[in-house]
């Protein structure tokens, strides 16, 4: 049957210049910290930008925004409240600190109504928190979100790599862009990411360190833009924006 919200999605998507899929496959590899960062530093550069948290379970991008005491407010649709510049829309503004254990067709339901309701407007970029896994919101995203580039997130952990590695599999085989590797919470010398995803033809954009005065700037942006975990975003943004 032929579900009505699916010509909605591109007329709320139309507006939007850039889509940025933050991705990994992997939990635990930095991933929300860096799409959160990302937004905030294009819109230092003076975009305009949208980010969407889609982790159904356990959204997280709040915590690093210190996103507290704001909604979005409706208006024919869902318009997501600005936060340090950035439009942002989080399920954790319907969920608290309530679960939401979505499986199979409730998953893909639900991914379908937030791309129907939520009005975004005419910004530059739309960064696009993964939750983790390669499973029904990846292959929906895949499927329904037109034009979206997918930046991937691994540790260097070997463990976490084999996940993604499967993941850049797949987006190779569905013919899916992708925009490059980050290695995180990098810690020694080895070179090891970065010659296997050149072996699989993907672009490595570089490595951030790890950083130990991070966790105590979540909630802050004013301390995380200091940090050098931020420098080091900046410098892959940078890439990501040079032809």
């Amino acid at each position: 049957m032929y579900d009505p919200r699916l010509s909605v999605i591109g007329e709320r998507l139309s507006g939007i210049s850039r889509i940025i899929v933050v991705s990994s496959g992997k939990g635990g590899v930095g991933k929300s910290l860096i799409a959160s960062t990302i937004s905030l530093l294009l819109a230092r550069r003076g975009f305009k930008v949208g980010l969407l948290d889609l982790d159904f379970t356990s959204p997280t991008t709040h915590v690093v925004l210190g996103a507290r005491g704001i909604h979005p407010s409706e208006d024919r649709g869902i318009v997501p409240p600005t936060v340090h510049g950035i439009k942002y829309m989080s399920l954790i503004f319907y969920l608290g600190d309530q679960l939401a254990p979505l499986r199979g067709s409730e998953l893909s339901n639900a991914l379908l109504e937030v791309l129907s309701v939520i009005l975004w407007g005419n910004i530059d970029f739309l960064i696009i928190d993964m939750p983790p896994g390669i499973s029904d919101p990846m292959l929906d995203v895949l499927k329904y979100v037109r034009g979206a580039r997918f930046l991937i997130v691994t540790s260097p952990s070997k463990m976490a790599f084999e996940t993604v590695r499967k993941l850049l599999l797949l987006l190779k085989s569905l013919k899916a862009p992708v925009i490059g590797v980050i290695e995180n919470m990098k810690m020694d010398e080895s070179e090891y990411v970065r010659r296997e995803v050149e072996a699989l033809g993907e672009i490595f954009l570089g490595e951030i360190h790890f950083d130990r005065k991070l966790e105590e700037s979540l909630g802050s942006v004013s301390k995380l833009l200091e940090t050098g975990f931020a420098r080091e975003v900046e410098e892959i943004i940078q890439r990501i924006l040079t032809p």
